[in-house]
């Protein structure tokens, strides 16, 4: 296991025990940072996206750092606090499907009221599973009344 990482663990253990190392803010505060783009917290980052990070973490540019997204609004499934709305509301309009999916998955945990109409508009998105996560989200939030 390398260092400030908690490979062999699911990504809730992971989250969670990362949350116990750092405090669940420091955690959530590192998940809206990589949402927006910075991808400087190798220590959130190797937590949340485990073995996979290292090939993402060699100094070149790569096609596929959206991974890094999908790692921090991945961890805002498990590391919640209504500071990251609109870091969610931000996610739900990625350019990456993978991120958009994510997002709509937190608004439908979260149950994120205020994320409703952006996670609406993804029920005509292109790819499959994000109207699925989409729709799910939806049906949640009008059920509990968003």
């Amino acid at each position: 296991m390398a260092t400030g990482s908690h490979w062999g663990l699911t990504p809730q253990q992971s989250i969670e025990a990362e949350c116990s190392r750092r405090g669940k803010n420091a955690v959530v505060t590192g998940c809206i940072l990589l949402i927006g783009g910075d991808y400087t917290d190798i220590g959130l980052i190797m937590a949340l996206g485990g073995p996979g990070t290292s090939r993402l973490l060699d100094g070149r540019s790569h096609a596929d750092d959206y991974w890094f997204r999908v790692w921090g609004i991945r961890g805002l499934l498990w590391a919640w606090d209504d500071s990251a709305t609109g870091a969610v509301r931000i996610a739900l309009s990625d350019a990456s499907w993978r991120v958009r999916e994510m997002a709509a998955k937190v608004v439908a945990r979260q149950l994120i009221g205020d994320a409703l109409p952006a996670v609406a508009d993804l029920r005509d998105d292109p790819v499959p599973r994000v109207r699925a996560a989409a729709n799910r989200a939806v049906t949640l939030l009008s059920n509990a009344g968003a």
